[in-house]
């Protein structure tokens, strides 16, 4: 592996530092330990094609399983660290994983889940000592291993879920190639490229390492040898001070951290070094059209974009200079061909939204379900979709709507409230949002739009006037809230991601004579 290669050249170099610690590991140890691991697994049974389930807060040691299950040749299911007992138990159980680890500060959760995990042979606590009879403690149970490699090294993968905002989580299932933990996975490889990743980079990670874009960001930065910054959690100003100490050139981000980091008083921005800088990667969530020019503004044109799912299944691309061209889009296909669909399975001409789906880019399945897999292909086979909605202009750019789950249908009209989010997103007085579809008994459904006030703002019947005023100075009337609710805190995970069902379905429960 490149890991290894670098041990062997360059021990003392710095694989893993976490920023909140300063806790550092050398490539020489994260190799020792990824071995060791292995080894451990090995003796417990474990074979290639086995599953194996985390649930850690962003720490080394998950990082080095993570290292050990790729050698070993197994599936790691990294779970949602946010999630309760019953939907971790669900991930552990429909993953099949044979052994299960758990970090102290999330044990108390493993713990309960564990009572429902009746598959699992092996339940493992990744720091600390326990004397319960059930957990073990991973450093007693690694310290006799050797720290070469394991005989029958091959390569592993990640099997992700959906992050469950819109329904129950699918596990995302690709075959293993039998081949040594040296040649990367294709989609890896990919990754590499499309961050203009390099061996002499120093890259950041802002984000929960158990999501798809950080886990395969700091696996490939790993395996290029390259050394990675953690953060265990994101502040705006702790991740100015770590791009400054750090010199940071890499890191990707998603446009709910962009938005903090334009609260941050302009005086104090300025007090810090971010000049290293060379690439800002986002994802994960439609970035408003003046957040992204102010980022662009701020930090130059060093920031690209992507768009694709945990599934793969194709990918589009812009940079900078491509995206000011062309305010809104996500990019051109870059892996995969774009292909926009109507309702009845007809093309959608340029301008025309529709449901997105990729070409010529589908390898994946979901774990053990041929009938969720089946409703995300077209009827060739060779094309899928994961439900987004948006629509091509007439040089191949890709703008999206919103989710298809997500659309409002108000009086027999569809609106999508990406859109209405976007441009509420953008008034001081609001520092997140989440517009959804409320029951209506006139219209079906109303516009509503839940709110999380900004500082400084007072929560009430004059704010709500005002942001409904204000949506209709820039957008249609049947676009804009016909109701503003107050929240003190969205249900927003830390990887920018929206839990838009929990809040809809507070509404819809609410409506004794309606179903969500």
């Amino acid at each position: 592996m490149y890991a290894a290669r670098t041990a062997a050249a360059h021990p003392d170099k710095p694989a893993i530092v976490m920023v909140g610690t300063g806790e550092t590991v050398t490539f020489a140890s994260y190799e020792a330990e990824a071995n060791r691991i292995a080894h451990m697994l090995r003796d417990q049974g474990l074979r290639r094609g086995d599953h194996i389930a985390i649930l850690s807060s962003n720490n080394p040691v998950m990082l080095e399983i993570e290292g050990a299950a790729d050698r070993a040749g197994l599936y790691y299911t990294l779970i949602n660290s946010y999630l309760g007992p019953d939907e971790v138990a669900y991930i552990v159980g429909n993953c099949k994983a044979k052994t299960f680890f758990a970090s102290p500060d999330k044990l108390d959760v493993a713990r309960q889940a564990a009572t429902s995990c009746r598959a699992v042979e092996q339940f493992v606590v990744t720091g600390g000592e326990v004397a319960d009879g059930v957990w073990e403690p991973l450093a007693s149970m690694v310290a006799s291993y050797p720290s070469t490699p394991i005989a029958d090294e091959c390569l592993g993968a990640a099997m992700l879920y959906s992050s469950g905002t819109t329904g129950q989580p699918k596990g995302i299932h690709r075959a293993l190639p039998e081949v040594p933990p040296g040649e990367a996975l294709p989609v890896m490889e990919f990754v590499r490229y499309l961050f203009g990743f390099t061996e002499d980079m120093t890259y950041l990670n802002p984000a929960p390492l158990y999501h798809s874009a950080p886990q395969a960001s700091v696996a490939a930065t790993l395996r290029l040898g390259a050394t990675a910054v953690v953060m265990e959690h994101f502040d705006p100003e702790g991740w100015m001070a770590a791009v400054q100490r750090y010199r940071i050139t890499h890191c990707q981000m998603v446009p709910t951290m962009f938005n903090r980091l334009l609260r941050v008083a302009e005086d104090a921005r300025n007090r810090y070094d971010l000049s290293s800088l060379q690439r800002i990667v986002h994802a994960a969530a439609p970035c408003p059209i003046p957040i992204k020019q102010a980022m662009i503004d701020w930090l130059g044109p060093i920031i690209t974009e992507y768009y694709g799912a945990t599934e793969a299944n194709g990918f589009t691309f812009c940079d900078s200079a491509e995206w000011l061209a062309h305010p809104g889009t996500v990019g051109r296909a870059v892996l995969g061909e774009v292909v926009i669909r109507d309702e009845n399975g007809l093309d959608c001409p340029p301008g025309t939204d529709g449901t997105v789906w990729f070409r010529g880019a589908t390898n994946f399945e979901y774990f053990e379900d041929a009938e969720k897999t089946a409703e995300s292909r077209a009827e060739d086979g060779n094309m899928s979709t994961v439900g987004d909605i948006g629509h091509l202009d007439a040089d191949g750019w890709l703008f999206l709507t919103d989710r298809k789950s997500y659309m409002i249908i108000s009086g027999g009209v569809n609106i999508y409230p990406q859109e209405t989010e976007n441009l509420l997103s953008t008034h001081p007085g609001v520092s997140d949002v989440a517009v959804i579809g409320a029951p209506d008994p006139d219209m079906g459904e109303k516009v509503v739009a839940v709110v999380e006030p900004a500082p400084g703002y007072q929560a009430g019947a004059d704010l709500a006037r005002e942001l409904i005023n204000f949506s209709r100075q820039h957008l249609a009337h049947f676009k804009c809230p016909k109701q503003v609710d107050f929240v003190s805190e969205l249900p927003r995970l830390p990887t920018g991601k929206l839990y838009k069902r929990l809040v809809r379905d507070r509404y819809w429960a609410q409506d004794t004579g309606s179903s969500a």
